[in-house]
């Protein structure tokens, strides 16, 4: 028998012996765990069905009583007073701020600490610096408040030297810049994996053609990374703009329809948080306005994660 012959009576019986394998009936084990698996697939699912639907049908009783066009336009907002006015956009507007804010610390910190990680740090010095950078992520956001309220506040107002009056007691600059380094390790890590999982031979062929290792990590291996980084991004949006007990402690809960940082402001989740704990009748409109605005906050969030996604499928690069 030829060589030719031999290796095809090879790949022959390679094949048979792999349909076998595949024709045997999974073990009662693996159905189990498959089971499981498919359980916790549909759990997850079930679980934002069950908060749509949660939200949904309050929301719906309250948009009787209020004009949609009324709530998404109008700029005043005391639904819990005895003259009450509807108007969500202080409540976006301070959500918008503060995430911004979050924003100019996180992305450029994040980001370059992911490159720091992936590229430049020995393995001695990643293994010790990335989790230390991930233990702010186990801090407690309410630590996080306090540190704003009690010790960045006092900072800035003796330090302030911008036109204008310094920063009140509650205000939307310091609880933007803490809530920033809050998330600082979601980017970090995040994008750090995903530079991790370029291959090396992008690099080396870099550096072959005499590039240096800025260029190298500039041009070859975040273009090649995007994707997951601008995960990481939006990701760290989401989180900003669905924080809570920062805002509530350091930024006050006056809705206030202005762009100044220096002024006191209430994001979305701050008046869910205020407006949960306190004595509204059930089913009354005052007490529906939570599920309005909770919808509005899942809605921005949800359009925030199909935008990640659109942007992950269209940037993903595929490596074998």
């Amino acid at each position: 028998m030829s060589i030719s012959q031999g290796g095809e009576a090879a790949a022959t019986a390679g094949t048979a012996r792999v349909r076998a394998v595949l024709a045997v009936k999974p073990r009662w084990g693996e159905r189990a765990v498959l089971g499981s698996l498919v359980l916790c697939a549909l759990l997850s699912v079930a679980t934002t069905v069950a908060i749509v639907v949660a939200l949904l049908e309050p929301t719906i009783a309250f948009f009787r009583h209020v004009s949609p066009i009324e709530f998404l336009t109008t700029t005043e907002w005391s639904p819990l007073f005895s003259d009450p006015e509807f108007g969500v956009l202080p409540l976006l507007s301070a959500t918008l701020v503060l995430t911004a804010i979050a924003l100019c610390v996180a992305l450029p910190f994040g980001l370059g600490s992911a490159i720091y990680l992936s590229e430049y740090a020995s393995p001695r010095t990643r293994g010790l610096v990335k989790p230390t950078l991930e233990v702010l992520a186990g801090i407690p956001t309410v630590v996080f408040g306090f540190f704003a309220l009690t010790f960045l506040t006092p900072l800035l107002q003796d330090v302030w030297f911008l036109p204008g009056d310094p920063p009140g007691v509650f205000n939307a600059l310091s609880a933007g810049l803490v809530m920033g380094v809050m998330i600082i390790p979601t980017v970090a890590s995040l994008a750090e994996d995903a530079m991790a999982a370029v291959p090396h031979d992008m690099r080396a062929g870099s550096f072959a053609l005499g590039a240096t290792k800025l260029s190298t990590t500039v041009r070859v291996v975040v273009p090649a990374a995007l994707s997951g980084i601008v995960a990481a991004f939006i990701l760290g949006v989401s989180r900003a703009i669905g924080e809570t007990m920062i805002v509530t402690i350091a930024s006050g809960g006056t809705p206030n329809l202005s762009f100044d940082p220096a002024e006191a402001m209430q994001t979305m989740t701050a008046f869910i948080a205020a407006a949960g704990i306190g004595d509204q009748p059930t089913g009354s409109v005052g007490y529906q306005t939570i599920f309005a605005v909770g919808t509005t906050l899942f809605a921005i969030t949800f359009l925030m994660n199909m935008l990640s996604v659109r942007i992950v499928r269209r940037y993903r690069e595929v490596y074998e």
